[in-house]
């Protein structure tokens, strides 16, 4: 099994971000009534008043005003399908595992596309609220293990050093860089 970080490693640049800025340029209603709370937590989490769980919430806070998401995230895909990474899709197999920071709303239609299982954030998708942690860091590892206790991994890809946790389950890493077109080998472990 291989496993792939999503973000701005098999796909550039960012799922979470792209799927927000392109629903709210074709609804700026929906962003300027989101705007300023979001900013607010933004301003608390750089502060560390609160967690990057509340603030992400805030951000995906927008989705309860989204009456068919799925079409739209269906239609989001439709649009952006062609920035997953060339190098992913020559190296694609069955057995692959995307694991994600981003919600899980987001990562599924793209992960069904593209025939492979994931991992990911759990938010509702008509609330934004997270269901227990962000898919991130150490989290990763052990939301993996809870599912995959006994998987072997082969190989591991991510741009982020967050991910080293992940690195290290893993025979080899790779990290993604310069906007998700060169793998080099990870650092230090």
């Amino acid at each position: 099994m291989n496993v792939y970080d999503f973000d701005q490693t098999i796909f550039y640049p960012d799922s979470s971000y792209s799927f927000t800025n392109w629903y709210l340029n074709r609804h700026p209603l929906v962003g300027i009534v989101s705007a300023p709370v979001t900013a607010l937590y933004g301003i608390f989490y750089l502060s560390r008043l609160v967690s990057k769980e509340s603030f992400k919430e805030k951000i995906f806070a927008y989705v309860r005003y989204i009456d068919d998401i799925d079409s739209e995230i269906q239609r989001f895909w439709d649009e952006y399908e062609h920035r997953l990474c060339k190098w992913y899709l020559r190296q694609r197999r069955d057995d692959d595992l995307i694991i994600s920071a981003s919600p899980e709303f987001v990562i599924r239609p793209i992960a069904e596309r593209l025939g492979i299982d994931f991992i990911a954030t759990d938010m509702d998708r008509k609330t934004g609220k997270i269901y227990g942690r962000n898919c991130s860091g150490e989290e990763k590892v052990r939301r993996f293990r809870e599912r995959f206790p006994d998987a072997k991994v082969e190989a591991f890809y991510s741009d982020s050093l967050s991910d080293t946790p992940m690195a290290k389950v893993a025979e080899k890493a790779y990290r993604v860089i310069d906007k998700g077109q060169k793998l080099i080998p990870w650092p230090n472990i």
